[in-house]
């Protein structure tokens, strides 16, 4: 009978590792690439951030021409700050929704705006499209009906508070205007241009990620030197190892542990400002 012979014990061990190596090039090459860009939220806040204690009731309302927003305010009589919300560049969808039912159950009135015409982008082609059809001067026009609803409905404070694209609409919103009392910017491209700057007269927030590939740490700093140079009060955070959308819970780049705290300082600064 023929004598079987065994292969020798280091060439078996050889052969094991060499098989994990090469499983873990395969798997590494089809890791999905962390992409510096928002993905369509499929969470919710509830996921994200803790709401308010106060409960808030919601509609759909027609502020401006054709367009719908989305509108929350606290479930009690009282006089309530506004907040007009601007979505990022995925348009009004049930992400940004669920941000103006938890701001508002902190005691605002928030009307998400809709730049976008009723449309919601599915993809990120559909979302750039969406971005570059939008025409400055007819929304700057929307997001000034949505502050005039807020003060008809009875606030007398009015902030501006957007992410990503609308964090830019945000800022834009806050150099046209002549009497907001707060901005907020999430991740929003900014405006370095100290004599566009100057239109600023009140408070604002800056949150932004030191990884962004987006918006620079360079362009953060210059915006802040512009607003401290004309005695703007401003709380500028760049949070460190963060990209952009790092607040999206459905970005590959979100961050739970920054969006918190992030959460928590927008709280705090339209609490002291809005008050």
């Amino acid at each position: 009978m023929a004598k079987t012979t065994k292969p020798p014990k280091a060439a078996g061990v050889l052969l094991i590792v060499l098989a994990f190596v090469i499983a873990g090039i395969y798997l590494f090459q089809r890791r999905p690439e962390k992409m510096d860009a928002e993905y369509i939220p499929q969470q919710t806040v509830s996921q994200m951030i803790t709401p308010g204690l106060e409960k808030v009731i919601t509609a759909n309302v027609n502020y401006y021409g054709n367009s719908v927003g989305y509108y929350a305010e606290p479930d009690k009589e009282g006089s309530y700050p506004g907040v007009v919300m601007i979505h990022e560049w995925w348009g009004l969808n049930d992400g940004i929704k669920d941000m103006a039912k938890s701001l508002s159950s902190n005691g605002y009135r928030v009307l998400a705006v809709d730049l976008y015409g009723g449309k919601v982008a599915q993809n990120m082609q559909e979302a750039q499209g969406m971005v570059s059809s939008v025409k400055q001067p007819e929304a700057l026009a929307n997001m000034r009906a949505a502050k005039k609803f807020l003060n008809d409905k009875g606030a007398t404070k009015v902030a501006s508070f957007g992410w990503c694209f609308g964090g830019g609409q945000s800022l834009q919103l806050s150099l046209a205007e002549k009497d907001l009392s707060a901005t907020v910017i999430y991740y929003g491209a900014l405006a370095t241009d100290s004599a566009k700057l100057k239109n600023i007269k009140w408070p604002v927030l800056g949150i932004f990620g030191d990884q962004d590939r987006s918006i620079s740490v360079e362009s953060v700093r210059a915006f802040q030197a512009n607003l401290n140079k004309d005695k703007t009060v401003n709380e500028i955070y760049i949070y460190s190892g963060v990209g952009h959308a790092f607040a999206n819970p459905s970005n590959a780049n979100y961050a739970p542990e920054e969006t918190k705290d992030a959460w928590g300082k927008t709280v705090a600064f339209l609490e002291k400002y809005l008050r």
